[in-house]
């Protein structure tokens, strides 16, 4: 669990990221979980867009794939989901 100061300087470094990903009519399947799992990976942040279709809310939506790729919710704002996950091997973000 981070504290507020970090969740805050994610939430600024997540003004200038794009939604890379977006989850529709078919939730959150196998596929999406990987692809969200690798991104993380390789970027440490995400942002990622629930459209209207999806059988989840936004809310929904980022608890289950924070639980599933062991990542931390950072923010959702109205149908946008910031995920966080540290990559151990390469650090990309500085949260110092």
């Amino acid at each position: 669990m981070m504290d507020s100061k970090t969740r805050a300087k994610l939430r600024s470094y997540a003004n200038t990221v794009e939604a890379i990903l977006q989850v529709g009519k078919n939730g959150m399947g196998e596929a999406l979980q990987k692809q969200v799992d690798d991104a993380l990976t390789a970027r440490e942040l995400i942002k990622l867009t629930v459209l209207e279709t999806a059988p989840e809310t936004p809310r929904e939506m980022a608890a289950t794939l924070a639980e599933a790729t062991g990542a931390e919710v950072v923010q959702v704002v109205g149908r946008k989901v910031t995920l966080y996950r540290k990559n151990p091997e390469k650090t990309i973000i500085d949260l110092r």
